[in-house]
């Protein structure tokens, strides 16, 4: 099973299903009838996370030390935000190095026609 964010992103709900189908968990007809998929789609949409009292804020975790708060690991969840981060050397330099670890592997080769 091969997912990008990309792609779950624009439509969810076919991806969820696939995942819980590889997993072995697929949903049941009742579960569907009550569109548990769909409700597992809200809870986990970027909204809803980013939205959690435990990621909100500059909170510290006091499990484990982290130097960033919990603010810092949502910000926009927006597919191509990146651009408006990284320069086109750097991202450049992220295609290199993605095309040398991942080279022979298959994976480049999925969703190079959706960019």
């Amino acid at each position: 099973l091969f997912l990008r964010y990309e792609t779950m992103r624009a439509d969810p709900l076919p991806y969820v299903k696939s995942l819980a189908e590889f997993m072995g968990y697929g949903f049941t007809a009742e579960e569907e009838e009550k569109r548990v998929a769909e409700k597992v789609v809200d809870l986990c949409s970027f909204e809803t996370l980013k939205n959690l009292e435990g990621n909100k804020g500059e909170k510290e975790r006091k499990d484990r030390y982290t130097i960033f708060p919990n603010s810092a690991y949502f910000r926009k969840g927006k597919v191509g935000d990146w651009q408006n981060y990284l320069t086109p050397e750097m991202a450049a330099r992220i295609d290199g190095l993605m095309e040398e670890k991942f080279k022979d592997t298959g994976l480049l080769e999925h969703g190079k026609n959706d960019q």
